[in-house]
């Protein structure tokens, strides 16, 4: 079965333009994505999902630059994005990362993976409920199951956060991933994703912490860093990790 991880980028970003291109560490933001994504077991392909018009045209060359396939699609479908990408590179199984997750850890993103094979799901995430921090989440269905949400997806906020069709439909079998209650209890209280100045400080303060190269990616590095460090936590704490999606619905009705 032919495996592919899609990451949806774009520039625009109401509350921190240019997001995904900003510098961290040794490189920019979306570098430090599609790295780790290409670095997730089982995965045959990554793909970098974005808007067709010129203004994206940075974010496209960047994602080339970083050996990544890119697709593009319309901006505020990024649904139909992603099914693009699927039928592009012929995926039997896709997982959705989001550019904004700079911490996103290969082995969680490969246990999510392993789950829906082991499920027989034919959506599994880590997030429904949450118990990981925000900003290590990750969403795998089966093509087929996509390709039937961008049919059937009739809402504006449907469709540009990809999968709340998937998440909600009654006919669709689901898996979650859980963390380990012991330690979730903080963690998932921890804001590791980016979306405001804020998070970028904090993501800059963790990344300069952190063991450089693969040894920094697994989710327990940056958990260690904080962990020494709780003021690090204040930074950027207080953030609703469902504000983009409730402003979409919001908005929509």
């Amino acid at each position: 079965m032919r495996t592919g991880v899609v990451v949806q980028a774009r520039l625009g970003s109401s509350r921190l333009p240019g997001k995904v291109l900003l510098p961290l560490g040794d490189d920019h933001v979306l570098a430090h994505v599609l790295r780790r994504c290409q670095a997730i077991p089982g995965v045959d392909v990554v793909c970098c999902a974005v808007p067709a018009g010129l203004a994206d045209d940075p974010v496209a060359e960047a994602a080339r630059q970083s050996g990544s396939f890119v697709v593009r699609g319309p901006e505020a479908d990024v649904l139909e994005r992603y099914r693009l990408a699927v039928d592009a590179l012929g995926l039997d199984v896709v997982m959705r990362v989001t550019s904004d997750c700079p911490l996103i850890d290969p082995t969680v993103c490969a246990a999510v993976l392993a789950l829906l094979r082991a499920s027989g799901a034919e959506y599994a995430c880590n997030n429904a409920p949450p118990s990981w921090p925000h900003g290590l989440d990750c969403e795998v269905m089966t093509a087929s199951a996509l390709r039937r949400s961008a049919r059937l997806a009739e809402r504006s906020w449907q469709r540009e956060h990809v999968t709340p069709w998937l998440r909600t439909h009654p006919g669709v079998a689901r898996a979650n991933l859980a963390m380990s209650p012991a330690i979730s209890a903080t963690a998932v209280r921890q804001r590791w994703t980016l979306d405001t100045p804020r998070d970028l400080a904090f993501l800059r303060a963790v990344f300069c912490r952190l063991p450089r190269g693969s040894a920094g990616w697994g989710w327990r590095a940056p958990l260690s860093v904080v962990d020494a460090e709780p003021a690090l936590l204040q930074i950027n704490a207080g953030a609703d990790r469902l504000e983009g999606l409730k402003k979409s619905m919001k908005g929509a009705a």
